[in-house]
């Protein structure tokens, strides 16, 4: 996925947050912690391009290994536990969904290790042939890329539909 992991984000925050906010101030919250945590996972693209020089697929990283993220998510709960706090389980989980979503998108083309660490191998759905000399001809020239452009489409109507709502209420 090239464009759509924060508008696919949005879409899930958005109705997420409607249902485990308690009041506006906690739903924006809600709505801007889900909003990260859609491209999270490819905050490992500064690493990619400014340390690795690109010579590991940016997917092989350990943002992009489900595993990982399970563990944050039980060592976080865990760690509010132990300090006798009260664990944002609407938050971790919120913050979880989008990390898993952008996961699952990113199965669809550029392949995700699902079942590290008992297998090492990238899952994938759809193989893009390399048939240009620059990457990103090859993923917008195919058609999974229509499904990128829907997902954003989506999220366009429903965000227009969320502000004029709220326009008409003010």
């Amino acid at each position: 996925m090239l464009i759509a992991h924060l508008p696919a984000g949005y879409l899930l925050s958005r109705r997420l947050s409607a249902r485990l906010g308690r009041d506006d101030r906690d739903r924006r919250f809600l709505l801007g912690l889900g909003l990260v945590a859609s491209i999270l996972p490819d905050f490992d693209l500064a690493y990619f391009y400014l340390i690795d020089a690109r010579r590991t697929l940016h997917h092989d990283y350990w943002t992009h290994i489900p595993a990982f993220w399970l563990a944050a998510f039980g060592l976080s709960a865990l760690f509010f536990r132990l300090a006798r706090a009260p664990v944002p389980w609407a938050a971790l989980g919120l913050l979880l969904a989008n990390v898993l979503l952008h996961l699952a998108l990113d199965t669809l083309a550029g392949g995700i290790a699902w079942l590290y660490p008992w297998q090492a191998g990238r899952i994938v759905l759809l193989h893009i042939p390399a048939r240009f000399d620059w990457w990103v001809w090859n993923f917008v020239l195919h058609p999974v890329f229509f499904a990128e452009l829907a997902i954003v489409g989506w999220a366009a109507y429903d965000f227009r539909l969320e502000w004029i709502g709220r326009k008409e209420t003010a």
